[in-house]
């Protein structure tokens, strides 16, 4: 998901890959007689960065998407027809659509200003790649929201993308197949939170005080599921990347 100020921390600060997808320290090969010791180094950069690209390019990371939207409908399937007025809800960066491309172009970095003129080769600020509305569509998620509105549930979308990104983001969803969801939530220009939880968590609120069941929520980070309102959560894989 994009962050909800793109202004209150340093580029790189806020975007930190995950150490899960690096060896640990104690694994790495050393030279030939260099020193043991033990040091409280964390887990190399470049190779996490690495992993994380193999893991992309392998196809275990579409396979991963799919094993948890699997699991997600299987439980919207079950559960629908067990309660009044279910709804769904969905984060956008990386779980309805991927950002793999501005990921490459910026190396992993978070870089929020400036155009996209040498895409792909890069740099990208990531307002105006949201703004070029053309986010492919992850598939998995996709079929997970095709099931949820043939089941006859609701689907809303709770993004940290602000408000001047609306007409990009809608159209951005409709264009590759969410044609039918209730709304897109979205923060105020300018607002603040410390995590997108602050956000996130009342706007499931607001819904389910307008009557829905919130059957399920799905998102790529702990963030986006954090703070209740959702009988279940479904963390997709993301080890590109971390929101608070």
């Amino acid at each position: 998901m994009t962050p909800l100020v793109r202004s209150r921390a340093p580029a790189a600060a806020a975007w930190l890959l995950l150490a899960a997808t690096a060896a640990p320290l104690h694994a790495q090969e050393r030279p030939a007689g260099s020193a043991t010791a033990a040091l409280s180094e964390p887990a190399n950069v470049g190779d996490a960065k690495r992993a994380a690209r193999e893991y992309h390019a392998s196809g275990r990371y579409a396979r991963d998407l799919a094993a948890v939207t699997g699991q997600a409908g299987a439980w919207l399937t079950e559960r629908a027809r067990q309660v009044e007025r279910p709804a769904l809800v969905l984060d956008v960066d990386d779980t309805a659509l991927s950002n793999w491309e501005v990921i490459q172009a910026d190396d992993f970095g978070r870089v929020f200003g400036g155009p996209c003129e040498a895409l792909p080769e890069g740099p990208c600020g990531w307002v105006n790649w949201d703004l070029l509305g053309r986010s492919p569509v992850l598939p998995a998620t996709l079929a997970l929201y095709t099931l949820a509105r043939s089941q006859g549930i609701a689907v809303f979308f709770i993004t940290g993308r602000d408000e001047p990104q609306r007409a990009a983001t809608e159209r951005n969803l409709t264009e590759v197949g969410y044609t039918a969801f209730v709304r897109l939530d979205m923060p105020a220009f300018g607002a603040r939170y410390a995590s997108a939880a602050d956000f996130k968590a009342p706007r499931r609120a607001a819904i389910e005080a307008e009557g829905y069941r919130i059957i399920a929520n799905v998102g790529d980070q702990p963030s986006d599921l954090a703070g209740g309102y959702a009988e279940r959560t479904f963390l997709l894989p993301n080890p590109f990347y971390r929101i608070p």
